[in-house]
This record gives C-alpha cells, sequence and structure tokens, in this order.
C-alpha cells in the first residue's frame, strides 16, 4: 500500500516496464548494425569479429551470475546469524 507522500512512479503504470526492455533490444540492435562503420583498435584479432563485443558482454555476465550462485553456498550465512 502506498503512503500519501509517495509519488506515481512510471515504473509502476502498466507498460512502462515493456517499453524499458524494448528499447534496451531496439539500442542493441543499433549498436550491432552500427559497428561495421565503426573502426576497432583491437589488441587481438579475435576482438575484431563482427558482434564480439557484445557476445563477450553477454558471456561474461553469464559467467559472474553463475560464480555468484556457487559463491552464495561457501558464503551464506544462517538467517539467524546475527540473533545469536
Amino acid at each position: 500500500m502506498k503512503s500519501s507522500n509517495e509519488g506515481d512512479y512510471w515504473l509502476d503504470r502498466p507498460g512502462s516496464v515493456d517499453k524499458v526492455y524494448w528499447s534496451v533490444w531496439i539500442g542493441c540492435a543499433a549498436l550491432l548494425l552500427v559497428e561495421p562503420l565503426i573502426h576497432m583498435h583491437a589488441e587481438v584479432s579475435i576482438a575484431q569479429w563482427f558482434g564480439f563485443n557484445g557476445l563477450f558482454g553477454f558471456v561474461s555476465c553469464v559467467a559472474l551470475v553463475i560464480a555468484a550462485k556457487w559463491l552464495r553456498r561457501f558464503l551464506m550465512r544462517p538467517e539467524d546469524y546475527y540473533d545469536r
């Protein structure tokens, strides 16, 4: 329940999340289409492949999520850790 001092945020309105979702997809597609027009100053030859930066970013993000889930098993404390 909203309190009286909270305003109506734009992400609370129906359809706003869809607009953000599709805006991100359109932005990624636009950057991918512009990539052949930009000269890349790559240190290694694989970085000159079409779409490499996007693919590398995606794989890195997935690897970070998997690593975080794995680390959670070792670092997580019991729910009542501070109550003891």
